[in-house]
């Protein structure tokens, strides 16, 4: 009789779980892939589509307002329009005549870190030449855009001090928590 009375209880779990199931599959919405994420239009075809870049700044050097950095030691935004000085190449960049520390000071440009006057592999200061790795600037650095973002960003970088939302310290920092044997 007990065991009648278990497999009677099992049965109407069943159908229970059944009907649920079967309830839930019908209330749900199916969604086309074109529906999906953010892009709202189909995936095979990308001849009507191109990505949002925003505006540009236009401002001169020296005229527009520098973006907070995203976290400690990210690389900064570019503030400023950089038409008429690309490309950049190892043997012409326009960058250092304003942003090597010497010039930077005088004119009142944000200096390149003591990092990009490092060599890397040796661990050599090179006594204020940039290292022959850091001379595209491009490769680390974009220009600032106004833009609406698709989605809102509430990322929120960390920084030791007030000064690295502005400054680097990545050759202070480089090795922290390194031993060597």
């Amino acid at each position: 009789m007990l065991r009648d009375r278990k497999i009677w209880i099992m049965m109407v779990l069943s159908v229970s779980m059944v009907s649920v199931l079967l309830l839930s599959c019908a209330q749900t919405k199916t969604y086309t892939e074109e529906e999906l994420g953010l892009r709202h239009e189909t995936l095979y075809d990308e001849s009507s589509s191109s990505p949002v870049h925003g505006d540009p700044i236009t401002k001169e050097a020296g005229a527009s307002t520098r973006f907070e950095r995203a976290f400690e030691n990210s690389p900064p935004l570019i503030p400023h329009d950089i038409t008429g000085m690309l490309p950049i190449a190892r043997t012409e960049n326009l960058c250092m005549g304003c942003h090597m520390p010497k010039e930077a000071v005088s004119i009142g440009a944000t200096p390149i870190p003591k990092s990009h006057l490092t060599d890397f592999v040796t661990g050599k200061d090179l006594d204020g030449e940039l290292a022959g790795i850091r001379y595209n600037c491009m490769q680390c650095h974009v220009i600032q855009t106004e833009l609406t973002p698709a989605v809102k960003n509430i990322f929120k970088g960390g920084f030791r001090d007030d000064k690295g939302h502005y400054r680097s310290n990545l050759i202070d920092n480089l090795n922290e928590g390194v031993t060597a044997e």
